[in-house]
């Protein structure tokens, strides 16, 4: 019965010693941006802090509004993913800014951007509407 007991017991050992290097890694944030994210401030100084609803997650288009003069943006996601800000709604218009890295914080003026996309690759979306 020990021997039964004993395999299970060093299999979970290594399961929680594997799983804890990965849960360290996923936790760094960058001036309070949680890594794997877009994150937008409110103003042009992170230690502002992020904007309620300025935490991005999600791969594709993200419409802004009420967006107006300098703000702190960053892009703290991994694997090579990028954001970019556009002038249209849904990813349309012209694009203004690409934010590369992880991470990568920049003084954005938003007046003319209606949207911010997430992605990967080197296919930009933000195009003429």
């Amino acid at each position: 019965m020990r021997f039964a007991v004993s395999p299970v017991a060093v299999a979970g050992s290594v399961v929680a010693v594997a799983a804890g290097p990965a849960s360290a890694t996923s936790s760094a944030s960058y001036y309070g941006c949680p890594y794997g994210a877009v994150c937008i401030y409110n103003n042009a100084d992170p230690n502002s802090g992020i904007q309620n609803g300025g935490v991005y997650w999600a791969y594709g288009a993200h419409n802004l509004s009420n967006q107006y003069g300098d703000h702190y943006v960053v892009n703290n996601q991994y694997g090579g993913a990028w954001g970019e800000l556009c002038t249209g709604y849904n990813g349309t218009g012209n694009g203004e800014s690409i934010l590369f890295g992880a991470p990568y914080g920049n003084v954005e003026n938003l007046s003319p951007i209606n949207s911010i996309v997430l992605g990967t690759g080197n296919n930009y979306p933000c195009s003429p509407p």
